[in-house]
């Protein structure tokens, strides 16, 4: 496990418990795929400490919608942000493991959910998230 956390801004622990290998750019989805595939699903990977940001965060860094610190669709991903941390009872700066971040997705955020949760991404209608997000619960 490497000693500096991933940044990740709150809406991202669902992108990352639902990511299937598709991305913005072929640059984002190995990142991306290197972060989930390489970090978070790795053996030992609920160990994985991620610190909770509210800017652009590691899975940001190669996508082509980021500017600087924020997102081009930065509004949009502040409604998700807002409402997955609430969801998920996270904090700015806040530090947990990927496996007790699995766990509060279990605990608060039932099948189906993802519905209203994620509301307006644009990677919600392809199912992804919520068929990760059942698979969750059947292991639970």
């Amino acid at each position: 496990m490497s000693a500096r956390p991933i940044r990740y801004r709150p809406h991202h622990f669902l992108c990352s418990l639902g990511f299937e290998g598709k991305g913005y750019s072929d640059a984002f989805t190995a990142n991306m795929d290197a972060i989930v595939m390489g970090r978070l699903r790795a053996e030992n990977g609920d160990a994985t400490l991620i610190e909770v940001t509210g800017a652009t965060d590691d899975i940001c860094a190669p996508c082509p919608k980021r500017r600087g610190r924020l997102c081009t669709n930065e509004t949009k991903i502040r409604v998700l942000d807002r409402a997955h941390a609430a969801a998920l009872n996270l904090a700015p700066r806040e530090r947990l493991s990927w496996g007790e971040a699995k766990a509060r997705i279990r605990e608060n955020v039932l099948p189906g959910g993802l519905k209203l949760l994620c509301r307006g991404c644009e990677w919600e209608p392809y199912g992804m998230c919520e068929a990760a997000l059942a698979r969750l619960h059947a292991e639970g």
